[in-house]
Formats: structure tokens, C-alpha cells, sequence
């Protein structure tokens, strides 16, 4: 994914979207590959691969003892950060938190703690961005300013992933298109080039009509006994 993309990470359940990013992450240990965070190996390198990164679960596990303010805080002196309070004060008020600075994270509705952790990832302005069903929780509000903080973070340089079952999301916010089906790529290209096959296919499909004529079709044979070969 290079600075100033923004990857839609596309799959039915248990296509393997979460295990890509949790493996980007530093999570999972891949068991083949290299995976290379701004140059740096996750797993040769994991510190220096860490600092230029931010991982956003679907879930994100905080801090409950902590206050919203307290995780920013947290956030700035876990990544040595200077001059993050503006920032910081910026990130509350376009995430709509301000009025819950000093309320603890076990206090949030799942909305909230989303837009905290987003918050969180981006105080450090990362150089990757990983992002797990980041629509899901937050209200159509929410999920307007979500989407615009994608859009500025990969205009500055940030190399971005975002997985989501929201298809109709995507169309106006991702560059390129991965689509994961049993752990195999099924396609992957930007966004512009799938739209440019299809009609030379003949084909007027919407990105959505695309997926579910790629994940509904049964995968063939070979297909299906590499996936037993590999457990």
C-alpha cells in the first residue's frame, strides 16, 4: 500500500481480514513472508516497525481505569511525542469527545471508545494506518468524520487499510480494492481499473454487486484442497 493510498480490505467472514491486519499489526507471527511497515520488518524490527504504525481493532481494548484525556496523555508519552497538546485538543473536537475528556473508557458507548482509539491512533501521526470495521460503532455523524480523517491522514502521506462489511462506504473513499475469499485474493487493483475491466467485460456492477459475484461463486477444487493443505 503506498503513502497517500487508501486500501479497502473486502472479504465475507473468515476471509482473512483480521488475521492480514493483525499480522501487519505485529500480533500474529506470519509463518511465510516479510510484512514491511515504512521499510521496517514487523518482525525483525518490531519497535521501530510500531512507531511509524496505528492499529485499530474492530473492538479496541482500552483502558477503563483511564479517562479519555488520560489515554491521549498515555498515547504521547508511550511515543515520546512533543508538542501533541494542540493536536490532541483537535483530535477531541473533530471526534466530537471533548465533553468526555474526563470521562473513564468504561463509562463510553461502543461509538465513543471507536472514536477514542481512532483519536489515539492518530496522535502519533503514523505512516501506516490499520483500520478494523471502523463504521460500525459510531453514528452517521461519526462515520462522516471517520471517513474525512481517513481522507486527510492519506493526503498527508499515511499509507491506509481499511477492512469493512459496509460496501456501500467504500465507493467513495478507497483508491484500491483487495477482495479475500478462504485466504486467497480474488482481486486487487485500484479502484478506477476494476470499474475500467468491467465495462470492457461489459459488465455495469457496483462495487458491491462485484463481491458477491466473487465471494458467491464456490471456489474451485484445486482452491479448495490448497485450504485443506494448510489446515
Amino acid at each position: 500500500v503506498a503513502p497517500r493510498a487508501i486500501l479497502g480490505l473486502l472479504g465475507p467472514n473468515g476471509a482473512g481480514k483480521t488475521t492480514t491486519l493483525r499480522a501487519l499489526a505485529g500480533i500474529l507471527t506470519p509463518t511465510r513472508g516479510r510484512l514491511l511497515i515504512d521499510g521496517h520488518d514487523i518482525v525483525r524490527d518490531p519497535v521501530a516497525a510500531k512507531a511509524h504504525l496505528a492499529y485499530v481493532p474492530d473492538d479496541p481494548q482500552l483502558f477503563d481505569r483511564l479517562t479519555v484525556w488520560e489515554h491521549f496523555r498515555f498515547i504521547a508519552s508511550a511515543y515520546r511525542l512533543r508538542d501533541w497538546l494542540d493536536r490532541a485538543e483537535a483530535l477531541l473536537d473533530r471526534l466530537e469527545l471533548t465533553a468526555k475528556r474526563h470521562a473513564l473508557a468504561s463509562d463510553l458507548s461502543r461509538g465513543m471508545r471507536q472514536k477514542l482509539a481512532a483519536g489515539c491512533a492518530y496522535l502519533h501521526q503514523p505512516r501506516a494506518i490499520l483500520l478494523d470495521e471502523p463504521f460500525t460503532g459510531p453514528d452517521p455523524r461519526g462515520i462522516r468524520t471517520m471517513k474525512a480523517l481517513i481522507r486527510e491522514h492519506a493526503a498527508a502521506g499515511a499509507a491506509i487499510i481499511v477492512s469493512s462489511h459496509l460496501l456501500s462506504l467504500f465507493e467513495d473513499l478507497c483508491t484500491t480494492v483487495l477482495i479475500l475469499h478462504h485466504g486467497r485474493v480474488l482481486r486487487h487493483g485500484p479502484l478506477d481499473d476494476l470499474r475500467g475491466q468491467l465495462a470492457a467485460e461489459g459488465r455495469h456492477e457496483t462495487l458491491e454487486e462485484l463481491f458477491f459475484r466473487l465471494t458467491e461463486t464456490p471456489p474451485s477444487p484445486d482452491l479448495a484442497e490448497r485450504i485443506e493443505d494448510r489446515g
